[in-house]
């Protein structure tokens, strides 16, 4: 039993075989194996079956709103820098009812980890297509058919110049487990984008279509060449697994705040002026 394990039985609302467990499994070994003490840890969730990974994680959590898992992921790193910050939710939750924050969060770059489960559907309300669902694919509501081409999360990441983004396959939880590793001990935003298998909405993305259309790249790839890693995310054909792309050294959001240039400690730390603050009020006031 490792520390992120609960001591007692808990009930798992996935079904068997889900994507999710492996995940699961993946965030729990890179925690233990980085010895991060679990007090120090906080996850971050939107809605969907994604955002119940932290529930059964024996750390801090807070679940929001659909859409809604890095606004308060980056306020939450923003107000305690020392924190490991980790917002895990699904491709639609991240991608479509949170799409401008997850470009915005890019922009910031606070220094938290976007672990994203893209299993290329919605599997919490019944399988409609989600914003990564491939062309023609048919669902209860895309009766005829997806007609839109998919949403490229790597890709735009990339454009966007995020410090880190990365892309594992839910069945290989070595190699799962070493890139989130890697983005939760990078300074910045970093990306892990995880395809993750919906055995029951989603019968043509399945385990064995994954790792027939994926590969892993090699030693001699370099992912901070920020033009090869955007080919990489937009070529043709099977998917590159591994560290697309990397930028070390590019100021976080955290290092921009102006109220830790000349103070370190974290905001629960600091005592409340409140002659100043009533001078703030009075001041609104007039």
């Amino acid at each position: 039993m490792g520390a992120y394990d609960f001591d007692h039985a808990i009930d798992i609302a996935w079904c068997p075989g889900c994507g999710d467990f492996r995940i699961l499994t993946s965030v729990k070994d890179a925690l233990d194996e980085l010895e991060l003490d679990p007090r120090t840890v906080v996850f971050v969730s939107g809605i969907g079956q994604a955002a119940k990974t932290p529930q059964y994680l024996n750390a801090h959590y807070f679940n929001g709103l659909h859409g809604r898992t890095l606004p308060p992921a980056t306020a939450i790193k923003a107000s305690n820098p020392g924190l490991v910050v980790i917002a895990q939710s699904g491709d639609g939750d991240t991608y479509g009812e949170g799409g401008n924050h997850f470009m915005h969060a890019i922009r910031r770059n606070p220094d938290i980890t976007n672990i994203v489960h893209n299993n290329m559907v919605y599997a919490l309300t019944k399988g409609q297509a989600s914003p990564t669902t491939r062309q023609g694919f048919v669902t209860p509501v895309q009766v005829h058919g997806v007609t839109q081409e998919p949403f490229n999360p790597v890709a735009v990441a990339i454009a966007l110049d995020a410090s880190f983004v990365a892309r594992a396959f839910a069945g290989d939880t070595r190699q799962t487990t070493d890139i989130i590793k890697k983005a939760i001990t990078h300074k910045g935003y970093a990306l892990v984008d995880i395809f993750q298998p919906c055995v029951t909405y989603n019968k043509v993305n399945t385990y064995g279509w994954f790792k027939q259309n994926t590969y892993t790249l090699d030693d001699s790839y370099d992912p901070t060449d920020r033009e090869a890693a955007f080919r990489k995310a937009t070529e043709p054909g099977k998917f590159p697994l591994g560290v697309i792309y990397i930028k070390t050294g590019k100021p976080t959001f955290e290092d921009g705040l102006s109220l830790y240039r000349q103070d370190a400690r974290p905001l629960y730390q600091r005592t409340v002026d409140m002659e100043t603050l009533r001078g703030l009020v009075d001041s609104l006031r007039t």
